[in-house]
């Protein structure tokens, strides 16, 4: 088979690849039935699961860096071999979880750690077979990972209707760490100089837009530009996702099922972002983008600031918008990244640049409880969230006079 067709069946393999390690994100389908069962165990509250997902959310940039790394000295397919092995061992080890320390190693580390090594090769490596249709690509390589969390749920639900939350934990992690493993035989390293038949490569416009290494991205104030925006991107998403359902019940007054339906909406629109920001990204640029991005964002926040119990319909508009800001600046930045320090080392580039993505996992949602706490009301993370959009914006025509000069 022609790399230009073998290409489309590399990219149908990492998007399975992905759907299987995005199951990261249904970690609230998980967390009060774990809560429950560590507490049964142990005979006492074992209290909030959250600082799990907090953990798994922040160690995938190491791997990423790593998977990075060693992608360079035994390739793609086994770099992903390896990953969704640590992933599948670790939430298949979730299933005998006896304690809140236990899970935060299994799932915390394991799954966390495994799903970074995953999903930085697969996005990187999936990328560089299509030079031609790289935001596109990106979109869909990254939305099969975000349907994850619209995917897993259901299937999470429907496995804890008849069987308790560790052999849920054991069932998923068996089928996903043989899914993982098959597909990853399929994937293949691109050779630097592929270049699809009939394609020809815009000139570079831009300084760095070079096969760089991670050290001479470093040295680019471009490269910090951009991990800013990315950080005042993602923060907004981030914030809002990992709360979506307390926030409903709060703000409009629903109830549990119908806040767990928000949930679902906001996971849709958030992989429907991805797919058509990356389609939008290789028609008008990566940068108008992101600005529309970031303008969007302001956008959805300021419905939220202002919807209440009496406007429900502000409230569903802003997290739909919201969701689908977030899933779009997640599905250009791979390519983006690409794009401006080229595609040999995206790998591990990408990789450094997602410190942004885990610094806003870190603030967003401490940001949101800490306003919350101290003042009843959500407003003030909204605020806060709709003034790092507004520097996100800024940020960008910050980036174009960098890569002008």
């Amino acid at each position: 088979m022609k790399l230009d067709q073998k290409r489309w069946l590399i990219l149908i393999a990492a998007c399975l690849i992905n759907i299987c390690v995005g199951s990261l994100y249904a970690w609230s389908v998980f967390s009060l039935p774990m809560q429950e069962h560590l507490s049964a165990l142990g005979g006492f509250d074992v209290g909030s699961l959250a600082i799990v997902f907090t953990v798994a959310n922040s160690v995938g940039p190491f791997t990423m860096i790593g998977g990075g790394i060693l992608t360079r000295k035994i390739g793609p397919k086994y770099v992903i071999m390896i990953g969704g092995i640590l992933f599948g061992l670790g939430m298949i080890a979730t299933g005998f979880a006896s304690s809140k320390i236990f899970v935060l190693l299994s799932y915390g580390l394991g799954v966390g750690l495994g799903c970074g090594m995953v999903y930085g090769c697969t996005i990187s490596n999936t990328i560089k077979f299509f030079p031609d249709k790289r935001g596109l690509i990106g979109g869909i390589a990254t939305a099969s990972y975000g349907i994850s969390s619209v995917i897993i749920p259901i299937v999470a639900n429907w496995l804890m209707s008849f069987m308790d939350v560790t052999a849920s934990f054991k069932t998923l992690g068996i089928v996903m760490l043989i899914v993982i493993v098959l597909s990853s035989l399929i994937i293949e390293d691109c050779p630097n100089d592929y270049v699809p038949t009939g394609y020809k490569a815009p000139a570079s416009t831009a300084k760095g837009r070079h096969n760089a290494s991670w050290q001479e991205m470093l040295k680019t104030p471009v490269f910090y530009c951009m991990l800013a925006m990315l950080c005042c991107g993602a923060f907004s998403g981030l914030m809002i996702v990992s709360s979506a359902s307390p926030l409903a019940q709060r703000i409009i007054m629903v109830n549990a099922a119908q806040a767990a339906t928000i949930v679902s909406i906001i996971a849709l629109f958030n992989t429907a972002g991805r797919v058509i920001a990356g389609w939008l990204a290789d028609r008008i640029g990566n940068i108008n983008t992101a600005r529309l991005v970031f303008a969007g964002s302001i956008v959805g926040l300021a419905l939220l600031f202002v919807s209440s119990e009496e406007a429900v319909v502000l409230f569903y508009i802003g997290v739909c918008i919201v969701g689908l800001m977030f899933g779009a600046i997640m599905g250009i930045f791979p390519g983006f990244c690409a794009a401006i320090f080229g595609p040999k080392n995206n790998g591990v580039n990408y990789g450094i640049m997602f410190i942004g993505f885990a610094l806003a996992g870190i603030f967003g949602p401490t940001i949101l409880s800490s306003l919350y706490t101290a003042t009843s009301s959500d407003t003030m993370a909204f605020m806060v969230a709709i003034a790092l959009a507004a520097v996100g914006f800024v940020l960008t025509f910050v980036y174009q006079k960098l890569v002008a000069r």
